[in-house]
């Protein structure tokens, strides 16, 4: 399966330093330019399983700028030429993603397949991890919904 991640997926396992859950559900990840750059701003070094591709239609890229930021935008696009997974958390983008047909998760997603693929012993350790470690957002519903995806409530 071909992966593209927007920013927030890999900045948050970044933070919690669980990145290479990533790698051991999808081997390599692929990032568009802008997704490398935000990143490059607040990490020294990405994982060797981070690879960035560049976007070919350049012009399906300005036509989402309309809605979203150029990491999102560049992360649809490179998703649908490489008829990948998109990693994205942000409900414009998710909207967006789904108007043009490409199938995506988010973190909480990513997160409830570890736990299924037993790559990680416990669910809620990691997202209460993420809470005191981050400033990702996961409203109570959706951890609890989560919780339950993975058998843990």
């Amino acid at each position: 399966m071909i992966v593209v991640s927007d920013t927030s997926v890999i900045t948050t396992l970044l933070q919690i330093g669980r990145e290479n859950l990533l790698s051991e559900l999808f081997g390599d990840v692929l990032i568009p330019e802008a997704v490398r750059d935000e990143l490059a701003a607040s990490h020294e070094l990405l994982p060797t399983f981070i690879r960035c591709e560049f976007v070919q239609n350049r012009a399906a890229v300005s036509r989402l700028l309309v809605d979203l930021d150029l990491g999102e935008a560049e992360a649809i696009v490179l998703a649908r030429e490489k008829k990948a997974v998109l990693l994205i958390d942000e409900i414009e983008g998710r909207k967006i993603a789904l108007r043009e047909g490409i199938r995506f998760t988010g973190l909480v997603g990513v997160l409830i397949n570890a736990r299924q693929k037993q790559i990680i012993p416990s669910l809620l350790l990691v997202l209460d991890d993420i809470k005191n470690r981050t400033r990702f957002f996961i409203s109570e519903t959706m951890r609890n919904s989560a919780l339950k995806s993975a058998g843990e409530l």
